[in-house]
Parts: C-alpha cells; structure tokens; sequence
C-alpha cells in the first residue's frame, strides 16, 4: 500500500486565517496519524496578490502551532516550465483548445444568458474551432459535457455534480500563465499526494480537477473537504468578529497548545474529552470523524482551553513565555526566579499571557494608583497606625519571604485582636491600589521590601488627605 501523504497548500495573499491552520492541523495528523509525509506547498500563482510577508507569516504561524513539514515548501512560481510542458500535451492530445474570445465578448455572453435565465458559462464557441486566427488566446480544458462527475468525500460522503453544469475551464492564460486549479492538480500529482484535506469552499473546484487527473492519466487523489469556520452569529467568520488570523492570537498571549486544542475540537470530537495532548490527537483523531457541519468560532471556548494551560503548562515555560511580554511593555531584566514567583500567584486568574501582564502591574511599578473607592473603605484613620505599624515590623524582619511576612501580621492581629480581613484589606489596597488580588503575603513577598515599606508608608500619608498615589 503506499504511503499516506498529505499536504496544506495556502496561498500567501495573506496572513493564515484560523479556518486555514484548521485544514493544516487537519491535514497534519491525518499524515502523522497514519505514518505518512505531510508536503508544505505554497500556490503563489497569484502574483499581483502575493507576498514574500504573506510567506512568512505563513511559516511563522505553522512553526508557532508545531506543525512540521516534511517536504517543501515548494513554489507554485518556481514551477512555471512544468505547467506550461502539461498544458501543451493537453492541447496536443486534443483535450484542451485555444480559445480567442475577448473578454469583452465574454462579457456580452454572459449579460446574454443571465437575461434569458440561463447559467453564464462558457458557450464553447471555440471549443471544435479549427483555425488559429493571430490574436490572443487562453488555453480551455475540453470537460465532458454529459454524465456526471462523483467522489466519496472522507468526511461529506458520496458527492455528485452534473457535468452540465460545468464549464470549459481555462487552464492557461493569454499571457500563457497556468491557472489555479490546474497547477493544483499537476502539483498533487508530482508530489504524489494520496489524500487531499481542504475547507470546503474549494467543493466545487473537485469535479474539475478530477477531470483533469483524468484526462492527463493521473490517479485521482481521496478527498476530504472540511466545513467552514462561522462567528457566533452563524456567518463566515470574518474580522467582524474580531481576530481572524493565528499571529494575532499568538500575540494576544494565547498558547499554541490551546490554539491546536481548540482548533481540532472545532469540527471533531472524541467523546466528552475537551483536552487533548498532541500525542492524544496523534492517537484519536481520524478526518472520518470530522463533522458535516460548521463550526463555531468562540473566543470565550478558546479562553477557558488557553486558561487550562496557563495553570498546567509547566512554570519554566511560562517564564520563557511571558518574557517577551514584559519586554515589549519595558520590563527587562528581570530574573527568571522573580518572574516565576509572579506567576505563581497570577496564573489561576489570568486567561491569556497579555492578560496577566495587564494582572501584574502592580508588581511590576515602582508606585501604583490606588482606587478612590477602595480607598474611601480602607484607608480610613484608624489604618493609618496600623499600615505605619506593619511597615516597621516588616522592615525589620531578616528575611522577606512568605512565612516571615505572614508571622508579623499574626503578630500584629492577635496583639490588636484583628481578624485577617481587618489588616488585610487595608494592606491590599495600599500595596495593589484595589481590593482584588492573589494572597497578601505572596504579593508583598514579589512586590519586595522596598517597594512594599515604601507603599505602605505613603497609604498612610495619603489617609485623610488625597486618596491618589503615583
């Protein structure tokens, strides 16, 4: 039997939408699922739409989700010669003919035929024409004009369409440029790709390519064709509904893990599981079990699987992670150890790494604004000696670590008789400037000595006078 291959093939007109990194994703286990090849192939015949950018972001992306190819990236512009040599034995074996319509009549045609309720295809003017008249022309795939053309979609089933309905395609432009869905057959062929996974806006383009396989003798590949991505509203998910591409949610903090969980889920499921390591998907996951129907796109989903992760990835890779985020907002120089111990209290509360960096603002200032109506409740005068109080003992102890820090509000409560809500709120407020936050004495041990005696002491100033502190 031969080997499985598989192959994502986006053109670079863009960045990669989510709907597209779920083909790839799909594509990829399928291939690594079944021990085959997975082909990276990049259909830039679009040259006025493509860019090296759009490349790049591209395998940015890719590399981001951990999706690794096996061969390529092959160019669909660095293959030119091959197509134009395949468009020639079309036409020199009579299944492709030149066609010398100008566009401006094929205009007119298809004014004509929609006027009289007719589908504005390709009358085939051309199509048994015997002289070659010295103008320009495009080359036209000679389709079958009766039967039918049908598949076993993987994942559709068995799907039929009426070879009535479709049209001569062109395959070669005037300008002798090969046209998309001939490229993409001669490719799949070239790179021997035994199964073809795509979204399903390219169904209708499969007929025609399976009648070019035919008509140059190439087996036909199987077919998987993998609903669309909706919004919640239940349209083609667009920027309408906020980001559409894997890079921005890389850069809003999310974790390729989740990204890749998410994305499988979206379509496919394995029972009532929700979380799936990629070895798990490598197991289970099987495109026959992919969903006829559309999948939802939502954000909120997508957060409570990136949440799991922040709280179970291991701490050293988040440390690693969150890095870049607090260098892009001038944090630098932090060490490993004081950026771990940060995350030990933020990461049960924040969904995505921009949102604990956002959490973590008070660790990270040398001052913080405190809240007018937490202080209003707090910061009252009878806290003014007790925060005072507190700054001296703390200032005293020899070493600033979470049990030295929480002795001294024992201390402190029991001499005063005071429940811990009493000292601690107070001390929130003072040192977070509002009435949320991780445990007191984990805050005050990763804000540190100085920066927490110095808080506490200008709360203190601050009550009876102005509730704001910088």
């Amino acid at each position: 039997m031969p080997q499985v291959r598989s192959r994502f093939a986006p053109s670079p007109t863009g960045y990669l939408h989510i709907g597209g990194a779920r083909t790839a994703l799909f594509s990829y286990l399928f291939a690594r699922g079944k021990a085959g090849a997975f082909i990276l192939r990049i259909e830039d015949t679009d040259r006025a739409r493509s860019t090296s950018e759009s490349v790049q972001a591209i395998f940015d992306s890719l590399r981001w989700l951990r999706i690794d190819w096996d061969e390529g990236p092959f160019f669909q512009s660095q293959r030119s010669d091959l197509y134009k040599e395949r468009v020639r034995d079309l036409e020199r074996r009579e299944r492709a003919y030149r066609c010398y319509c100008s566009a401006e009549e094929l205009a007119r045609k298809r004014e004509t035929a929609l006027r009289e309720g007719r589908k504005p295809s390709y009358d085939r003017t051309c199509r048994n024409r015997t002289d070659r008249p010295a103008g320009p022309f495009v080359i036209r795939f000679r389709a079958a004009e009766f039967g039918e053309t049908a598949f076993q979609d993987m994942i559709k089933g068995r799907v039929t369409f009426q070879n009535a309905e479709l049209d001569d395609l062109i395959i070669a432009r005037s300008d002798g440029t090969p046209t998309y869905n001939f490229c993409v057959v001669v490719d799949d062929h070239e790179m021997a790709i035994t199964h073809v996974i795509r979204g399903e806006d390219h169904l209708a383009n499969t007929p025609k390519q399976i009648q070019l396989y035919e008509a140059m003798n190439y087996p036909v590949p199987a077919f998987a064709h993998v609903p669309l991505i909706l919004g919640l509203d239940r349209t083609r998910l667009s920027k309408r509904h906020g980001a559409t591409s894997v890079t921005a949610y890389r850069d809003q903090g999310f974790f390729p893990e989740a990204m890749i969980n998410y994305l499988v889920r979206l379509g496919w499921s394995y029972g009532d599981q929700e979380i799936f390591s990629i070895t798990e998907l490598l197991e289970k996951f099987a495109i026959e079990d992919v969903g006829k129907s559309a999948g939802v796109f939502d954000l909120e989903k997508l957060s409570w699987v990136n949440s799991h992760y922040m709280k179970t990835l291991p701490l050293e890779r988040l440390v690693g992670d969150v890095r870049p985020f607090l260098e892009a907002r001038g944090h630098r120089g932090l060490s490993e150890e004081w950026i771990a111990k940060m995350l030990t209290t933020l990461r049960e509360r924040a969904r995505t790494l921009v949102e604990l960096v956002d959490h973590a603002s008070y660790y990270l200032g040398d001052a913080v604004a405190i809240d007018p109506k937490a202080s209003g409740k707090f910061l009252k005068p009878e806290t003014r000696s007790l925060l005072l109080e507190l700054a001296e003992r703390l200032g005293s102890i020899p070493s600033w670590d979470t049990g030295s820090i929480q002795a001294v509000f024992e201390a402190i409560m029991a001499e005063r008789s005071l429940g811990l809500g009493k000292i601690a709120q107070p001390v929130r407020v003072a040192i977070t400037g509002g009435t949320a936050s991780p445990g007191i004495f984990e805050v005050l041990e990763v804000v540190g000595r100085e920066r927490s005696l110095s808080r506490l002491r200008h709360a203190a100033a601050t009550i009876g006078g102005s509730s704001a502190a910088g």
